[in-house]
């Protein structure tokens, strides 16, 4: 049977996505079949993952998806490794509000698939106060075991040690320790991390962390750590909400480029899984939606980062507003940007965009959105029947300057039922929203 682990942290920014690459990476260098995914909604770590194990990576969400459709993901990827690795997010035990099992929790994810939890603490400002923090993550929730701790960010080897006599009475291992000066951080932009594809030294950057995990990890009592991978729920029970989205056409023109690149890998494989193929292409490249595709999809991305490159290409904008005369197209938040009449960059510069819908959006005055949203479909289109309800999140810095006067989309609620209001834009066969789609039903 397949075995796995979840590497998580008391909160965000303990260092676990760095931690997490290093073991990923040392465990494939030694030949270990090593698969990887990551908690809750995020399209950045996930192809640092990839790139860290050579293999696809998967997001696993206990708020969006369905517990069936998680046992499908989890059970799939963890089939095909040797060691399943999960890496969590925010702090163990954050999530939405809700039941138990549904907060979208890493913790949901440790006791839905029965996992043991590596976790990461930042020592950079704590001495024996650390062993308080493991008291309390291994004693808050009994389905939630915390196997081994991985310290981060240790001042010396007196530091470390008066640290780990501390721990030492609780009985849970430490299996490694980052001293401070051999940490590094990932550099960063307003989503998350720069994407891994940004980075040209890639492989140099997954070696290096690799390295990093021989001189200071115990690997191999790291894999002795994990269990076997138990679900809940099987993919395959009889009535279970599958929570599969499908597919937008048989032949789906998939923008795919720095500017366009946040999809989900669950989504394109149970596309492919129905039959259909993606055909991508490049709007950066002044590329047009191909003619042989059904549908267009223009996922999220970084529109905004390369606002005049997208202005100037002619072929794109006039292609896909040919491509949607007679064919379904769709765009997620940077997607949908670009849909629109136009884009106002940081600078404040207005850059047109494909005009196929109303609105008009700005990057110029950045306010966050985020979070988890329920989308009940207002009519039929490519994300389903009309009533449908989707579930996904909003992550972005824009805001609608101009909403248009367009049809709705959908009406959205937020993670705690409240009304949001109606949301998107639909014209004709155009449908575009800020909302990011990650699994159906009302579940």
């Amino acid at each position: 049977m397949p075995r796995g682990l979840i590497i998580a942290a008391p909160h965000s920014g303990a260092g676990k996505t760095t931690i997490t690459l290093a073991v990923l990476a040392a465990l494939r260098h030694r030949g270990v079949k090593v698969r990887a995914a990551k908690a809750g909604p995020d399209y950045i770590d996930p192809a640092f993952h990839a790139a860290a194990t050579g293999a696809a990576a998967i997001n696993l969400d206990s708020w969006a998806m369905p517990p069936a459709l998680l046992a499908r993901l989890a059970t799939h990827a963890a089939s095909n490794a040797d060691i399943f690795v999960i890496e969590g997010v925010m702090g163990l035990f954050d999530g939405a509000p809700g039941d138990a099992g549904r907060r979208g929790s890493t913790a949901d994810l440790a006791a839905h698939f029965n996992l043991p939890v590596l976790l990461v603490l930042d020592v950079a400002r704590q001495g024996q106060s650390a062993a308080a923090v493991v008291r309390g993550f291994a004693a808050h929730d009994p389905a939630v075991r915390i196997a081994g701790i991985i310290l981060n960010r240790t001042a010396s080897e007196r530091h470390r040690a008066t640290i780990a006599g501390a721990i030492e009475a609780l009985r849970i291992p430490i299996l490694g320790a980052l001293p401070r000066e051999t940490a590094f951080a990932l550099p960063e932009r307003h989503l998350g991390l720069v994407q891994a594809g940004e980075h040209d030294d890639l492989a140099a950057l997954t070696d290096r962390l690799a390295t990093m995990a021989e001189r200071h990890f115990d690997l191999d009592a790291i894999v002795a750590t994990a269990e076997p991978v138990t679900v809940t729920q099987r993919a395959d029970s009889a009535g279970a909400c599958t929570g599969i989205l499908p597919p937008p056409g048989q032949r789906i023109a998939l923008a795919h480029d720095r500017a366009f690149s946040f999809v989900y890998p669950h989504l394109l494989d149970a596309w492919r899984a129905a039959g259909a193929e993606i055909i991508r292409f490049s709007p950066l490249s002044d590329e047009p939606p191909p003619e042989r595709a059904d549908s267009c999809w223009l996922p999220g991305g970084y529109p905004e980062l390369h606002a005049d490159t997208l202005a100037e290409a002619r072929r794109f904008s006039g292609g896909i507003r040919h491509f949607a005369e007679t064919r379904p197209v769709h765009g997620e938040c940077g997607g949908f940007m670009v849909l629109g009449q136009s884009i106002e960059d940081a600078g404040g510069c207005h850059r047109p965009m494909t005009g196929l819908l109303g609105h008009a959006t700005s990057f110029a005055k950045r306010k966050l959105h985020l979070g988890y949203r329920a989308a009940r479909l207002i009519s039929d289109g490519v994300l389903g029947p009309k009533g449908q309800i989707v579930r996904g999140h909003e992550f972005h810095y824009a805001s609608l300057v101009t909403a248009g006067e367009d049809e709705a989309l959908a009406e959205i609620r937020d993670v705690e039922g409240r009304v949001l209001g109606k949301a998107g834009g639909r014209r004709g066969r155009v449908t575009g929203t800020f909302f990011h789609a990650i699994a159906a039903g009302d579940h």
